[in-house]
């Protein structure tokens, strides 16, 4: 099979969750434990740190990266969903697994697929476990998919677990409590391994404790350790103060959503814990790496600036609490204007973010091109309850171009709901 063929080989023939949702999910570790078996437990073979969480997980897992292979460690990245190529999911060093290997693997484990009928995420994650050992990475740093506790990703035995904060998503699966979804993101707490806990709640709190004491894990709560301040920002970066104790600098940073101030302490905080373990971190290595993650690792999506004149900006935030940040951001931006342009998915109860969105916007509803997209006519309808006004179009194109069309130069124009929406425009 060609590169694209065997894409469309594993889109079509395995269960994939950002397709059909929650019926993807295989909730145990069994298929990904049996398949990494038959590859030699390439799991074994290399260093990792675990990072999981509702929100950040992907920002502090480049940033993480990015600060590794700055420091001269030869990184493995493993991240999902993927905004553009499949291969942005298995990175080293910043640069994707090749096609030549994606399409070899795959041949080569055609018999093993169809005997285990593994989800598509089982096999990205087989197949980024192996492409970590084959090139020998120093560390990798490995995002959790969904929850933790039967996620594919927790079979490894990782030097340091992280998870960045609890919030409302995926309840129909992870559950509606924060201390149930809690619980299931603590299970990538392993024994005797150290844990940084981002952020934490009266509910979740007791849930982290009681799981690290159980597997005698020290755990540290970064938001207690590292304070931050917002200095300045511009279209590029940020500048952030960030104390601890009695000490204080100044760290630039490339990601310019303000959420990455909480990002940055989980970050910091999982960079001592990995300097008592033996790796040599300097205060240099964080600087330069914070000013380019971009360029390290190709992250994209996060309070991206895609135009000037109408400033046109995406973020794939898409639950309650990422939608609260995006209003952050969008209140700190100078505009006459605010268009957003919105797409969301079928399988998750919307009303909470609605409600929190301006109601002096002009909308333009839309839908990702995959299963699992929201009709842009029941979304309009949806939202009109909440107070939201505008008209829905049958493509994101056609949605952004018709708010780039209706804008000033002074106006500002904001492009998600989902990760998926934010794939077709950056």
């Amino acid at each position: 099979m060609t590169y694209q063929e065997t894409i469309s080989y594993l889109y079509s023939r395995l269960p994939m969750f950002t397709k059909i949702g929650a019926s993807a999910i295989k909730k145990d570790i069994t298929n990904t434990a049996k398949f990494c078996t038959i590859l030699g437990n390439p799991h074994q073979k290399f260093k990792s740190i675990h990072v999981g969480g509702t929100n950040g997980k992907g920002s502090t897992s480049h940033m993480l990266a990015a600060i590794l292979q700055t420091a001269g460690y030869k990184t493995g990245l493993y991240t999902s969903p993927h905004l553009k190529d499949f291969r942005e999911r298995i990175k080293v060093n910043g640069e994707m697994i090749s096609e030549e290997e994606v399409t070899d693997f795959v041949a080569n484990q055609e018999k093993s697929i169809e005997t285990i009928s593994p989800s598509f995420f089982e096999v990205t994650v087989a197949m980024a476990f192996n492409h970590f050992a084959n090139e020998e990475v120093d560390i990798a740093v490995i995002e959790v998919g969904l929850g933790g506790r039967l996620d594919s990703t927790n079979i490894i035995s990782p030097e340091l677990s992280v998870i960045t904060n609890i919030g409302f998503d995926h309840m129909q699966i992870l559950g509606d409590t924060l201390d149930r979804i809690a619980f299931e993101k603590a299970g990538i707490i392993k024994k005797e391994t150290p844990v940084v806990i981002g952020e934490y709640l009266p509910e979740t709190l007791p849930v982290f404790k009681e799981k690290a004491e159980q597997e005698h894990s020290p755990i540290y709560f970064a938001q207690d350790i590292f304070k931050t301040e917002f200095i300045e920002g511009h279209s590029s970066t940020i500048l952030v103060k960030v104390d601890k104790g009695n000490e204080s600098d100044n760290l630039e940073l490339d990601l310019t959503g303000l959420y990455q101030l909480k990002n940055i302490k989980t970050v910091l905080a999982a960079v001592d814990e990995l300097r008592k373990k033996g790796f040599i971190i300097s205060e240099s290595h964080i600087k330069t790496a914070l000013k380019n993650v971009k360029g390290l690792t190709g992250l994209m999506g996060r309070w991206q600036t895609l135009q000037k004149k109408p400033l046109v900006i995406c973020d794939t935030g898409h639950n309650e609490d990422g939608i609260k940040e995006v209003l952050k951001n969008i209140a700190i931006t100078p505009y006459k204007q605010l268009h957003m342009v919105l797409g969301m998915v079928k399988d998750k109860d919307i009303s909470k973010v609605l409600q929190l969105l301006p109601k002096q916007a002009i909308y333009y509803f839309c839908a990702p091109d995959f299963e699992r997209a929201k009709n842009p006519a029941e979304l309009a309808a949806e939202a009109a309850v909440y107070g939201l006004e505008g008209n829905y179009y049958d493509s994101i194109q056609k949605a952004l171009e018709t708010a780039k069309n209706n804008a000033t130069a002074d106006d500002l124009v904001f492009v998600g709901g989902s990760t998926f929406v934010v794939a077709e425009v950056v």
